[in-house]
């Protein structure tokens, strides 16, 4: 056997594959009859089938969480080539997301390798490979999910920097912070801050002008689009911006108040990706790993300066944000996820030299996996909901195909759709691309037509506005047939003249 085929088939780097291939198992396992598609999903697969059909290019991309501010397109073309080669099927995109999340672990595990030991990488491995939440936001279909992969990259080229003095990778931090930000802008934007204490902290190893030239075209370069679009709409980025930043004033000094439900929730964020439910064993592995890390800090000092700079930033540029009407969500720090599991996992690595350190581990491990296997089996299994509330890609197209198949041969009709959040998005994409399978569908939208197809999902969070719209349908059409799919219902109504 060639050496380095024996240096690369070591029995450590044969078990870290061998997890990494049952990560994308579990992230790939049963895409279709899993896969949420609804709002954002049926919203961005109508921009790419324009793409495609109609030729349109797009300059932005998904808006974000702040009203009027869009992120650039990158995602979206992305995406597209897959759109493509599944004849518009969204489990070819979403299984593609998938991979790149499993692709960001093993990036993780080599990071890990270079700032601590193979033991910390593996232990990240892990931890990455079969969290609950981390599966789950490794299944999303939507823009936040590539910075998973992107963030590590990013965090790699810093420790590059940081250990070696290479400043090369100043073009892979450019490019990873320009991808990131046409990702998820709430989780990139703190790129920016954090990357200028990172290049005062590292001021002897900052780039050359050469390096430096093609940093910033890469940078600027990728906000064209962008920029393209904002003449084009009379500066209404730059408007939208001056609003959320001045006008609503987002970033504000005065957070005592909001402090105490800001630690809350990055204690709830990053401890869940750990332990699923919040209890005292996050807590104690936590303070465990942490005290490891803290009386390492001699050896680990270059470890420890840089990750307080990384994930320093979100946390505090989150505590001064008060916009959006306060409201933070979790994949906010979806840019963080993995960075955090590599401080915890080398917290772990540190804890392994002490004397009953191979206990503590082996107890964490226990606990971890009772932990999260239960639920990650049930999500494979149920989708973790009841069926008659399950609400998947697979009842959606059977639904959607349910009302082509029952209206061959009756002529033209329409459609009505119910769903929350009331723009039904995911269907029309889906009654759009399933159409397009079919030839002479008799689906009309120009015009009422006798027969009228209604499709309406369960809305456990609104019964009223959804008993309405029930309500208001007797009076427009009466039902000659009906079924049920999971949580949707779907009928066959004929008008009432």
């Amino acid at each position: 056997m060639p050496k380095i085929l024996k240096i690369f088939l070591t029995p450590l780097n044969i078990l870290v594959f061998v997890t990494l291939a049952v990560a994308l198992f579990i992230r790939v396992y049963r895409v279709e009859a899993l896969l949420g598609f609804y709002y954002d999903q049926g919203r961005d697969a109508l921009v790419i089938w324009r793409l495609w059909h109609e030729a349109k290019p797009f300059l932005v991309g998904p808006v974000t969480g702040l009203v009027g501010i869009f992120l650039g397109p990158f995602y979206y073309y992305l995406i597209a080539p897959l759109y493509l080669i599944g004849g518009g099927n969204p489990i070819y995109p979403a299984g593609f997301l998938s991979f790149l999340a499993t692709l960001a672990i093993l990036f993780l595990y080599k990071l890990g390798a270079k700032m601590h030991s193979r033991t910390a990488g593996f232990f990240a491995v892990l931890i990455s490979g079969f969290s609950y939440y981390l599966v789950m936001s490794g299944r999303w279909l939507a823009n936040p999910t590539p910075i998973l992969l992107t963030s590590v990259i990013l965090l790699y080229s810093m420790w590059e920097i940081v250990n070696r003095g290479r400043k090369f990778w100043w073009i892979v931090i450019s490019l990873m912070i320009a991808v990131s930000l046409q990702f998820e802008s709430a989780s990139a934007i703190f790129y920016l801050p954090m990357i200028l204490v990172f290049a005062f902290w590292q001021r002897k190893n900052l780039p050359g002008r050469k390096y430096s030239f093609w940093a910033l075209l890469i940078f600027f370069a990728s906000l064209i689009p962008q920029f393209l679009f904002n003449i084009r709409h009379e500066n209404i980025l730059v408007k939208n911006f001056y609003r959320v930043l001045v006008e609503e004033k987002s970033f504000r000094a005065d957070f005592w108040e909001v402090l105490p439900k800001r630690i809350n929730y990055f204690w709830t964020v990053f401890s869940s990706k750990i332990f699923p439910e919040r209890n005292i064993i996050s807590g104690i592995f936590l303070f465990l790993a942490g005290l490891s890390i803290t009386s390492a800090s001699g050896r680990l000092k270059k470890v420890i300066s840089l990750f307080a700079i990384f994930l320093g930033a979100p946390i505090v540029g989150i505590t001064f944000f008060q916009g959006n009407f306060g409201n933070i969500f979790d994949y906010y720090l979806t840019g963080y996820y993995f960075p955090f599991i590599l401080l915890f996992s080398i917290g772990l690595a540190e804890i392994l030299k002490l004397k009953f350190g191979k206990l503590i581990i082996l107890v964490f491990f226990i606990l971890f996996f009772q932990r999260n296997l239960p639920m990650l089996k049930n999500y494979l299994t149920t989708a973790g909901v009841p069926e008659s509330q399950r609400i998947t890609l697979s009842t959606e197209l059977s639904a959607v195909n349910w009302i082509f198949d029952d209206a061959r041969g009756r002529g033209e009709f329409n459609i009505d759709v119910y769903v929350p959040p009331v723009i039904p998005y995911s269907y029309d994409y889906l009654f759009l691309w399933q159409g397009s399978l079919r030839q002479g569908n008799g689906l009309v939208k120009d015009r009422q037509v006798p027969l009228l197809y209604t499709l309406h999902e369960i809305d456990l969070n609104d019964w009223g506005k959804h008993f309405a719209w029930i309500e208001r349908q007797k009076e427009i059409g009466k039902i000659e047939s009906s079924m049920q799919f999971g949580g949707i219902v779907v009928e066959r109504r004929i008008r009432i003249k």
